[in-house]
């Protein structure tokens, strides 16, 4: 296996701590100065089927932004499928997945000048067969950066835990990058967890401050996990959503809560919820609502569906209940899409700005 090209591992504590946000915004601060650069997610539980093949849909959302060059079946060699972890418990085949990951690696770093590995949680993910963080990390030969989120006490409590499974596994840790700080007590944050690593034997990398829009969900990604249909051809599904309003109420009590940026979730039949909503905030060069979701799958009347595709912002008709469609949307895990322009640029600045990229490209090349 190459164990000459650079390369970088990044985990997290736990799930959401930010492990891709800082994985799309490393890969182009790292492009900077190493231009043909390589990603590979080795173990990934959540994907797409593309051409046949199930790749982590954040494989996916890197080779979107960054053309990579590499074909995406080995920047994703293993797809934790719902029935993986029985297969393997039956019948272990750990030295066929090793030699996947190791010549998956091998392609992704053919011609590139570093490559960014990017694991699947905290370290102890993927222990049950046998690849876990620590473990794959160890695979490939490579430095870790520890990903979690802002505060002081818990972030260093849950580094601890990561930090022994790492050592445990002969994996160096190049240190912590803190992720969602409240901007106003960053330097506050930054300095007692710095003291509180030190103690630990690791350094501060970075501290990200939390940016609302990154944690906001879009049009588009409510339509995805509620696998709704469009009734309107509004281009407009990167809306994002500041708030939510379920409109249970009368239209007229209802209309207090159109504003913009605001989903509304109501059952199809509410006509008079949707006529209200199409009156409201509908002026050119207004803002406008982010959307509406129509639930029950209660399809409105001709004349309301002539209305709806006259609307500028989306309309999604869902089968679920509105309970259920509002029970979603609240834990709807925010992941970046390819087309989140918006974010991404933001992720990327904020990576070059809050982190130390250069200490951590010294400390992949340090033996």
């Amino acid at each position: 296996m190459n164990t000459e090209t650079p390369r970088v591992f990044i985990a997290a504590t736990r799930q959401n701590d930010g492990k891709t946000t800082t994985s799309l915004g490393l890969l182009a601060a790292v492009q900077k100065v190493y231009p043909r650069i390589g990603y590979i997610k080795p173990v990934g539980q959540r994907f797409v089927e593309v051409a046949e093949h199930k790749i982590d849909e954040d494989t996916v959302l890197m080779d979107s932004v960054y053309k990579l060059d590499c074909p995406l079946v080995d920047m994703s060699p293993i797809a934790v499928e719902p029935d993986f972890t029985r297969k393997y418990l039956e019948n272990a085949n750990y030295d066929a997945l090793v030699k996947r990951i190791q010549k998956a690696f091998d392609r992704v770093a053919w011609e590139k000048d570093f490559v960014l590995c990017e694991g699947s949680g905290h370290a102890g993910v993927g222990s049950v067969f046998d690849l876990s963080n620590a473990q794959v990390a160890k695979i490939l030969h490579a430095k870790v950066v520890i990903v979690t989120r802002g505060g002081i006490g818990k972030p260093i409590d849950e580094v601890a835990l990561n930090q022994a499974l790492f050592e445990k596994a002969g994996v160096e840790i190049i240190g912590v990058i803190l992720n969602k700080v409240l901007p106003d007590k960053i330097d506050y944050v930054a300095d007692f967890t710095r003291r509180g690593l030190k103690r630990r034997g690791l350094e501060l990398l970075g501290v990200i401050p939390n940016i609302r829009l990154l944690a906001r969900a879009t049009m588009a990604s409510i339509r995805d996990e509620l696998n709704a249909e469009p009734l309107n051809a509004s281009r407009k599904l990167n809306n994002a959503i500041e708030d939510v309003v379920v409109g249970a109420m009368g239209a007229h009590n209802a209309v207090q809560f159109f504003k913009p940026g605001v989903l509304v979730i109501t059952p199809g039949d509410r006509e008079d919820i949707v006529q209200a909503a199409a009156a409201t905030l509908s002026g050119k060069g207004v803002s406008t609502l982010a959307g509406i979701v129509l639930t029950g799958n209660l399809r409105p009347c001709d004349s309301v569906l002539r209305l709806i595709r006259e609307m500028n912002y989306p309309v999604l008709l869902a089968k679920q209940d509105s309970y259920e469609v509002a029970s979603k949307v609240h834990d709807l895990i925010v992941k970046t899409r390819p087309d989140d322009l918006e974010k991404i640029s933001v992720i990327r600045d904020l990576i070059g700005k809050h982190v130390d990229v250069k200490k951590i490209l010294a400390s992949v090349l340090t033996k």
